[in-house]
């Protein structure tokens, strides 16, 4: 791989390109009634997925970008869920009851922070406000260290067969300076209990580029999680933007590898994945050959959402909690980030929107052209083009930055087909700003691109 690309692209700040737009386009101008009347024209024969938000933790971890909020109290949970509670019902509402589900993802935060008892009410709420497919799949983000047996057990009665356990790093050293202690021994006995209750699929969140961390503790770290044979890995580079995670700054900066020390971590866990017979999904996923998501990715259906890299197909995501966003064929809708305005819009009646964004167009054929990329790692211009009505060249001409990449041999382009070359795909991320039609002009920070 080259240095020189390394140098020159690798401390870029972009888009991790989960949505087209990206969230700082969202604007107020977009509200609760454009959320109610998308929400109305969900047909009742197009599935949808639900996210939720659950944003509380017990601690802080220092290097977490996720809105959530520390509380050693149930107290702040149990009236959240209670709001929740009420926002199902108006969601319900306006889309008139006949919303037919196929996905549920709770997030957070922690979301095993509930008790058993609340998630199984809660469940009990969305089967009941919602039409719920006879094989809808459900999955939970997990932190093992919190996980109690009775959690586990309620998770396997109400349907989940997917779970999303938070790792990061095994190294005693990097755990002690992102504030996040979590013993092999924790992981291991939280999916031994996970499959024992018919959770079929599990991955594992790893991330590289955090304080201290060296090629040396990121690959026995891969060694050790292997050990556990989880389905997936999602391997993400730490983001470091202090300026908008205040408890970023307990972070010391001085540890941090530089950008071809981060690249040379991806690199090694790819690497070492690989070896151990994971397929490398797209830009930071992995799994085993015989998992959907491989078998997508082969076929050329894969797709990618807030989630990352997914199956998917689902044109309807409709968020619930604080923060959350929605993804409805008319645009993206998201509720206040603020809990106590949230709440208050919902006791209220109305629909907890904050801001959005109606889509165009032009923006649905831009977002497919960054899905492929993101996805396939090359995109058929004039095909998707077509599709959508429009001729292709007005997403070449003039791009600088796209030919910028073509001058470098990261892309090539042959017939208004891109193909980014094998050698630069940690790049992808550079080849899709090249068709962000925001780029460079919302004035908000991203995570580096490599």
């Amino acid at each position: 791989m080259s240095e020189a690309l390394v140098a020159k692209y690798g401390d870029a700040r972009l888009p991790r390109y989960t949505s087209y737009p990206t969230a700082p386009a969202f604007a107020a101008t977009v509200g609760p009634d454009e959320y109610a009347q998308g929400l109305q024209a969900i047909s009742a024969s197009d599935p949808v997925s639900i996210y939720l938000h659950v944003p509380f933790c017990r601690s802080m971890c220092w290097y977490c970008g996720c809105h959530t909020t520390i509380t050693r109290q149930d107290a702040p949970i149990l009236e959240y869920l209670d709001v929740m509670s009420q926002e199902i019902e108006l969601v319900s509402f306006a889309a008139r009851n006949n919303v037919p589900v196929k996905n549920v993802h709770f997030g957070g935060g922690t979301p095993t922070i509930m008790k058993p008892h609340e998630f199984a009410a809660l469940m009990m709420k969305l089967r009941s406000a919602f039409q719920f497919e006879h094989d809808a799949s459900v999955a939970v983000e997990i932190d093992p260290r919190t996980l109690a047996p009775e959690m586990i057990a309620a998770m396997g009665e109400n349907g989940v067969d997917r779970a999303s356990l938070g790792v990061q790093s095994f190294d005693p050293v990097v755990q002690k300076a992102i504030n996040r202690i979590q013993t092999f021994g924790q992981t291991q006995a939280a999916v031994a209990g996970l499959r024992s209750f018919g959770v079929t699929s599990i991955n594992f969140d790893l991330i590289y580029g955090l304080p201290h961390q060296t090629v040396q503790s990121c690959v026995d770290t891969v060694r050790q999680a292997v050990e556990l044979s989880p389905e997936r890995f999602a391997v993400f580079g730490y983001a470091h933007v202090p300026a908008f995670k205040k408890h970023q700054r307990l972070i010391d900066e001085a540890a941090l590898p530089d950008a071809a020390q981060r690249n040379e971590q991806a690199e090694a866990v790819a690497e070492e994945l690989v070896n151990c017979g994971y397929v490398r999904i797209g830009l930071d996923h992995f799994a085993l050959p015989g998992d959907e998501l491989a078998v997508a990715s082969s076929a050329g259906t894969l797709h990618r959402n807030f989630q990352g890299y997914t199956t998917d197909d689902c044109a309807t995501l409709i968020g619930l909690g604080a923060s959350a966003i929605g993804r409805l064929p008319s645009g993206y809708y998201q509720n206040h980030v603020a809990l106590g305005r949230y709440a208050e819009r919902v006791a209220s009646g109305v629909l907890p929107t904050a801001k959005g964004y109606m889509l165009t167009g032009e923006d649905k054929l831009r977002a497919r052209v960054i899905e492929r990329l993101m996805c396939d790692f090359e995109v058929d211009l004039p095909k998707l083009a077509e599709e959508s009505g429009y001729e292709s060249g007005f997403l070449l001409d003039r791009n600088d930055r796209l030919q910028a990449l073509v001058s470098d041999g990261v892309v090539t382009i042959e017939e208004g087909r891109v193909v980014v070359s094998r050698s630069s795909r940690f790049m992808v991320r550079a080849v899709a700003s090249a068709f962000d039609a925001y780029f460079g002009s919302l004035g908000r920070s991203h995570s580096k691109a490599a």
